[in-house]
C-alpha cells in the first residue's frame, strides 16, 4: 500500500522515493546527488491521478538530449539531471490504495514509506525518520510496522487504532486517486474557500468546517509570516525572521529550500491546494488567496 519509484544511480546504487520526495545535492534529499550541477532540490517525485511523475524544480533534466520539466515515470526509462550523469527507472509500483493516517488534531495524511509521529505541541507527521519523534510507522514491503517510543515494534494493519501520548490515531486505507496531488481533484473541491489561522507557533488550515491541517514550528512560521506581511515578501526576509542565528545567505536558502519543500510536501497530503504558498521569479513569496478565502490573524 505504498507508491513509489526505485532509482539506479551510475554507481549501481538503488533509492526508493515516494511522493514528494525530492531529488537534490542537498544532504537531506531523499536520493541525494553529490554533484556541483545538481541543484540542492532539482527534481521531486509526485503523484498526479494514478501516475507518479517526475518534476523539475530548481533544476531540469534530460530524456534523449531533450530539456522537460515533467515526464511520467515509467519502469526502464533513463533521465540525466545533468550532463553525463544517468539515473535509471528501475520500477514504479501503483497500488490500488495507500495507507493514511489520521487522529486527534491530525488530518488524514498519506503515509511515506517511513514517518515520524508526534503530539506535542499538535499531533503531526513528519515524512521521514526524526530520531525525537514520540512514534514511527514504516513500510516493510507490503505491510507496515508501528514503533512507539519505549515499546517493541509491531505490525500496523489498516483500519487499526493505537494510543501516543494519551492521543488516538488510526490507519485507513486512501483509494489512489484519492490520495494524489490537489491538482488532480475536482475543480469544486480545490475551489473551497479555506480558513486560515495563524498564531506564529501554529497555523491551522480548514475547509469546508474541516481542520485540513495543523502545523507546527517551521511551517507554521513561514505561514503565520506570510500573513503578518500581508503580502508579497522576498524569501530572505521571512527566513531572516525564523532563523535570526544565520547570517549567511547560502545556508539560509538552504534551510528555506528545505523547509518550503516540506511545508509543501505537508500541504499534498493534507489535499490543500499547492499553490498556496507562491514562490515568484525574482525570490518574492506570498500566500496565493482564492476569493473567499479567510485570514484569522491571530499572531
Amino acid at each position: 500500500m505504498l507508491a513509489y519509484a526505485r532509482f539506479r544511480l551510475d554507481d549501481g546504487s538503488s533509492h526508493v522515493l515516494t511522493p514528494g520526495d525530492i531529488i537534490g545535492r542537498l544532504d537531506s534529499a531523499a536520493l541525494h546527488i553529490d554533484d556541483v550541477r545538481i541543484s540542492e532540490a532539482h527534481a521531486m517525485v509526485s503523484l498526479r491521478g494514478r501516475e507518479l511523475k517526475l518534476l523539475a524544480l530548481r533544476g531540469v533534466f534530460a530524456i534523449d538530449s531533450q530539456p522537460v520539466k515533467e515526464v511520467v515515470l515509467r519502469a526502464g526509462m533513463r533521465f540525466q539531471p545533468a550532463r553525463g550523469l544517468h539515473v535509471e527507472v528501475e520500477e514504479v509500483v501503483l497500488p490500488d490504495a495507500v495507507m493514511a493516517l489520521e487522529g486527534q488534531g491530525l488530518a488524514r495524511q498519506v503515509l511515506s514509506g517511513a514517518n515520524s509521529l508526534y503530539t506535542r505541541p499538535r499531533p503531526m507527521v513528519d515524512s521521514r525518520y526524526r530520531l525525537d519523534a514520540e512514534a514511527w510507522i514504516h513500510s516493510v514491503g507490503k505491510g507496515w510496522r508501528l514503533t512507539v517510543s519505549g515499546q517493541k515494534a509491531r505490525p500496523l494493519q489498516v483500519g487499526e487504532s493505537f494510543e501516543v501520548s494519551g492521543v488516538r490515531f488510526s490507519t485507513t486505507a486512501l483509494p489512489l486517486d484519492r490520495a494524489a496531488s490537489p491538482s488532480t481533484m475536482s475543480e469544486d473541491r480545490l475551489l473551497q474557500p479555506l480558513v486560515i489561522v495563524a498564531r506564529f507557533d501554529t497555523a491551522h488550515i480548514r475547509q469546508g468546517g474541516e481542520l485540513k491541517l495543523a502545523l507546527d514550528g517551521i511551517g507554521a512560521r513561514i505561514v503565520s509570516e506570510l500573513v503578518a506581511f500581508d503580502g508579497p515578501v522576498a524569501w530572505y526576509v521571512i527566513a531572516g525572521e525564523i532563523w535570526k542565528d544565520q547570517d549567511n545567505r547560502t545556508l539560509l536558502r538552504r534551510r528555506w529550500d528545505i523547509a518550503l519543500a516540506r511545508l509543501r510536501r505537508k500541504f499534498r497530503g493534507a489535499h490543500v491546494r499547492a499553490n498556496l504558498v507562491r514562490s515568484g521569479g525574482k525570490g518574492m513569496v506570498e500566500l496565493m488567496l482564492n476569493d473567499g478565502d479567510r485570514i484569522d490573524d491571530q499572531t
